[in-house]
């Protein structure tokens, strides 16, 4: 398989500077993001909002 090219740097960086920067990252057993879906009134308020028609005549 072939690596991705954050991994070949990775690799790069080891074997030219010794230095393993994979044991940098924060080790967590769970996720630290929250994921919430939105729910109905929160996906149409924001597609009224997204789609509203901008009539700036009215500012004057």
């Amino acid at each position: 398989m072939t690596h991705s090219k954050a991994k070949k740097k990775r690799m790069h960086v080891k074997r030219t500077k010794g230095k393993d920067v994979e044991k940098n990252r924060q080790f967590s057993p769970f996720s630290t993001h929250e994921r919430v879906t939105k729910t109905k009134k929160e996906s149409l308020e924001q597609n009224f909002t997204k789609y509203r028609k901008h009539n700036h005549s009215d500012d004057d």
